[in-house]
């Protein structure tokens, strides 16, 4: 089956979708060529007619986090955790300052969705946190944006400027008593400031290490103030499902999860690139979205959320549809949609030698088990990989991974034991053999 074959599946439901080259664009992607990401490119697009909606017709604050509730949005971050609902955690009363973060810092391996909205999207993104500090009644936010993609950040700054001219962001907004100020920072590339306390330690000019929890930012969070941190494609979501309502957005996709997603796909596939598809689409189809495997060659494995997401075989994944549920219930996570396709080539223990060397490097070594542990996993698997393996060594890396999990003030370490143990799990076979090669070579 052609991409465009996929693609008519895909409109006979009726969900709104428009073709651009490699992408199924629905919601966030929708009429984009690359060039009209201008204000009045998106209020050609209909933008900021959900900012003038809630404003015009008077809806309350309760009745905004409802819609986005209804909708089934979840996370787009990685976490998947219902939006609407983080949203209600915020105290609306609090006599203080509050804050709304957009997490952009985008450094998971084989993610490269959000740097694509904010490049080619830019004003979506501000009308979502727009619409999010009304719900929320918040006057101050920021976009924290990774520190490697200097020209996003650029136009993001560009598109600030347009929308204060327009009188979309400041104080006063299009008439009304709702203020809310909107200001961009640049992180400086570190992994560990996606961790969104990390990202707040960032903000506040510190160095960039996660805070224990409990407090959560809800209560405790920006400079000490109750803070809401949401990713970059959470927000881009937000005006559709004002516009068109809850209930559409939730049958874009399929129950407890509403809606479309960006998968940013890459490796050994014929036509890597951000793909935007309703969730509970069959990885099949978004295989073949993405051209199938390159060279027409077997599919061996799948890292379906990132490089911290445990990874699948191939038969296991392609009885999945692309959705967190589905995913879960395989045994890994959706989390932030960067689907690592491997082929028959790939050698496992090879890759995992990689991933364990990013996660040692990225470890900011605040915990014990992480900035110990992740250095160990890497000099076990290296050893494997150089043909000085021992019999000892796949236990060895159970039980470190196992030390690891858990155990750490973030996620980061989780994410360094997690791919080792799926690794093993699924191609215990590979670490074997070398193991054995090692040995009857010694």
């Amino acid at each position: 089956m052609t991409p465009q074959q996929v693609l008519s599946q895909f409109q006979a439901t009726g969900v709104q979708t428009c073709f651009h080259g490699r992408h199924i664009e629905p919601q966030i992607y929708a009429g984009l060529d690359g060039t009209n990401w201008r204000l009045k490119d998106y209020e050609a697009r209909d933008g900021y007619k959900a900012l003038r909606k809630i404003l015009s017709e008077g809806l309350t604050q309760d009745q905004v986090i409802a819609t986005v509730k209804e909708s089934a949005l979840r996370g787009r971050g990685g976490a998947g955790f219902p939006t609407g609902l983080k949203w209600s955690f915020m105290p609306r009363q609090f006599p203080g300052q509050k804050y709304l973060v957009c997490n952009s810092d985008e450094g998971e391996p084989g993610t490269c969705k959000d740097r694509d909205i904010l490049q080619y999207n830019p004003h979506i993104v501000i009308e979502g946190m727009i619409i999010a500090a009304f719900a929320m009644g918040i006057s101050v936010g920021y976009n924290y944006i990774h520190g490697e993609i200097f020209d996003t950040y650029d136009r993001f700054e560009e598109a600030l400027e347009e929308a204060r001219a327009a009188g979309y962001l400041g104080n006063n907004i299009m008439g009304s008593t709702f203020s809310f100020q909107l200001h961009a920072a640049h992180g400086f590339g570190a992994y560990i400031c996606g961790e969104e306390t990390a990202l707040l330690e960032s903000l506040e000019g510190k160095k960039g290490q996660p805070r224990f929890k409990p407090p959560f930012p809800a209560s405790f969070g920006l400079y000490g103030k109750p803070t809401t941190i949401n990713n970059t494609e959470t927000f881009a979501a937000v005006p559709w499902i004002i516009r068109n309502g809850g209930q559409a957005y939730l049958e874009c996709g399929k129950p407890n999860n509403g809606g479309t997603k960006i998968f940013s796909v890459s490796g050994d596939v014929e036509m890597p690139g951000n793909y935007e598809i309703p969730l509970g689409t069959p990885f099949s189809k978004l295989l073949e979205l993405a051209g199938g495997v390159r060279g027409g060659k077997k599919l061996k494995a799948v890292i379906p959320g990132g490089s911290s997401s445990p990874v699948l075989p191939a038969d296991i994944m392609m009885s999945c549809t692309m959705d967190y549920d589905s995913i879960a219930k395989a045994g890994s996570m959706l989390g932030s949609g960067a689907l690592i396709v491997m082929d028959e080539t790939r050698d496992m223990v090879e890759s995992l030698l990689r991933l364990s060397y990013f996660y040692m490097h990225e470890s900011c070594g605040q915990c014990t088990p992480c900035r110990e542990g992740t250095g160990w996993l890497w000099r076990v698997v290296d050893r494997i990989q150089n043909g000085h393996g021992r019999q000892a060594d796949i236990d060895l890396l159970n039980s470190v991974a196992d030390n690891i999990q858990g155990r750490t003030i973030c996620a980061l370490g989780d994410a360094a034991a997690m791919p080792v143990r799926a690794m093993i799990k699924h191609f215990r076979h590979e670490f074997e053999a070398k193991i054995q090669k090692a040995t009857v070579t010694s």
